[in-house]
């Protein structure tokens, strides 16, 4: 292939199950394209089984009409199979065809690239859009439900309770909240400093019950979470420690949320849940969504205004709640 790894090959992707009518110059178009991925794209292997599970299906299908060739597959009748596919029952999901789509594109591209075929008949082929899923949300008596329930007077207690408020209050995600530093935390001007997603750094406003919660734990708590009858130094730089005195984990804090939430009747919540709720609940207060995109440490503003679609749901439930003419 142009422009391949030099020296030793690693041995060929596991070929897709359902590709065995294929005819071999399909298969050995699949191969080539699978290991391809593997050695110069640096694939992971569930995306690579992924394409290899599209594609085998779809050069079957082909096979089995006589198309013995990639170069012989034209673009009507990858819109019939596509049509086909969509016509299934149960009906794939907008993200399974998305990725179909997208494995056939680049599957051309390549055979087209490497003079296996010669034409593209997917070059005009777009993808699927998939709808943005709505987040998930707590209605404010469900925070004020965790945040306000029984936590352990011990130190671990005192941190939970601070993680909890300080991810709702501050709309931080798990890993901001892991990544804060002591350094980072300024209580007389009521902010701390996040270093978010592409190591953009932002302000985050502290205040009310999290920066309570923060105070406590950083007064007394924090000092007494590691292990007494060792000499295992504290983390002097991290501000949530476990209890062996090093810097709390992604899944530390996802067990904390998770246990905490159990506990007053909400299964499975997420850390993400309360950056979510944080946001949906600024906006539903009449907070700019400006502001909203600086607080979330988002680059595109497109990426923020999806709580704009959460709160026309609030609006509507209002709506239907209060207006007289509206439940008749």
């Amino acid at each position: 292939m142009g422009g391949g790894t030099k020296g030793a090959r690693p041995a060929r992707p596991a070929r897709p199950a359902g590709s065995g009518t294929a005819t071999a110059p399909a298969l050995r178009a699949l191969d080539e394209f699978l290991s391809y991925l593997v050695v110069e794209r640096g694939v992971s292997p569930l995306t690579v089984a992924a394409y290899g599970h599209d594609l085998g299906r779809y050069l079957r299908r082909f096979a089995e009409q006589g198309t013995d060739e990639v170069g012989r597959i034209g673009r009507e009748g990858i819109t019939a199979y596509l049509m086909e596919v969509q016509a299934q029952d149960p009906a794939p999901a907008p993200a399974s065809l998305k990725r179909l789509v997208s494995s056939l594109k680049s599957f051309h591209r390549f055979c087209v690239r490497e003079g296996i075929a010669p034409g593209d008949p997917t070059a005009t082929l777009r993808l699927p859009r998939v709808p943005a899923a709505l987040p998930d949300v707590l209605g404010i008596e469900q925070v004020t439900a965790l945040l306000d329930q029984g936590f352990p007077p011990t130190p671990v207690g005192t941190r939970d309770k601070a993680v909890l408020e300080v991810l709702y209050g501050c709309g931080l995600r798990a890993s901001e909240l892991v990544g804060l530093d002591r350094t980072a935390v300024l209580l007389d001007e009521g902010c701390l400093r996040v270093v978010g997603k592409g190591n953009r750094e932002r302000i985050a406003p502290l205040d009310g019950t999290a920066r309570t919660a923060l105070e406590a734990y950083l007064g007394t708590a924090r000092a007494l979470l590691h292990p007494r009858r060792t000499a295992a130094p504290v983390d002097g730089i991290a501000v949530f420690l476990s209890t062996r005195g090093r810097r709390i984990t992604r899944q530390a804090v996802f067990g904390i949320v998770r246990q905490y939430g159990a506990l007053v009747g909400i299964d499975g919540l997420h850390p993400h849940t309360l950056r979510h709720s944080f946001a949906t609940h600024l906006l539903e207060g009449g907070a700019d969504l400006r502001a909203i995109q600086e607080m979330l440490g988002h680059v595109d503003i497109a990426t923020t205004q999806i709580y704009t679609h959460v709160d026309r749901t609030h609006l509507k439930a209002e709506y239907l709640s209060t207006h007289p003419r509206a439940r008749l």
